[in-house]
C-alpha cells in the first residue's frame, strides 16, 4: 500500500520549470503554474510550493534520449536538484522522461489547444506526466 502523503513534480527547463502536485492518496496530479526558471525569487517560490503541499517525495524529469544516453540537460537538471536538496530533506527521485513533453503537447492538442496557446501550459503538463509516472514506479 502506498504511503499516504501528496508528491511534487518539477519538469526543469532554463526558462520555465514544470510543477505538478498530487492529492494525499496519490491519485490524481494536477498542474500548478510553472516558475520562471530565471525569477530572482527562485528560491522563495520553489520553497512556497513545497511548504504549501509539504510533499513525502519530489519527482524530477531526467531528460534522457531515446537512445538511452544522457543529454547535456541532464547536467543542468542535476545542478537544479542539488538546489532542491539545499532547500529541503525531502526524498527526491528522478523520472526518466523522454516522453513527458510530447505526451502533454498530445494531450493539450487533443483537449482542442492550439500551440501557441499551450506555450505557457506545457511545461506544468509535462510535469503532471512525470508525476504520473513516479507514482506508478512507487508500487
Amino acid at each position: 500500500m502506498r504511503e499516504r502523503g501528496r508528491r511534487v513534480a518539477f519538469d526543469y527547463g532554463d526558462s520555465r520549470i514544470g510543477v505538478a502536485v498530487c492529492d494525499p492518496d496519490g491519485i490524481l496530479a494536477t498542474p500548478l503554474p510553472y516558475i520562471s526558471a530565471r525569477s530572482p525569487e527562485l528560491k522563495a517560490e520553489i520553497l512556497g510550493v513545497l511548504s504549501e503541499y509539504e510533499p513525502i517525495a519530489i519527482y524530477v524529469g531526467k531528460p534522457i534520449h531515446l537512445s538511452g544516453s544522457e543529454g547535456q540537460s541532464v547536467a543542468k537538471v542535476e545542478k537544479f536538484v542539488e538546489f532542491l536538496e539545499t532547500l529541503v530533506d525531502t526524498k527526491i527521485v528522478y523520472v526518466d522522461e523522454r516522453m513527458s513533453t510530447k505526451s502533454a503537447q498530445r494531450l493539450l492538442h487533443d483537449a482542442g489547444k492550439d500551440s501557441k496557446a499551450s506555450r505557457s501550459l506545457i511545461d506544468s503538463a509535462a510535469a503532471v506526466t512525470i508525476l504520473e509516472t513516479g507514482l506508478l514506479h512507487e508500487n
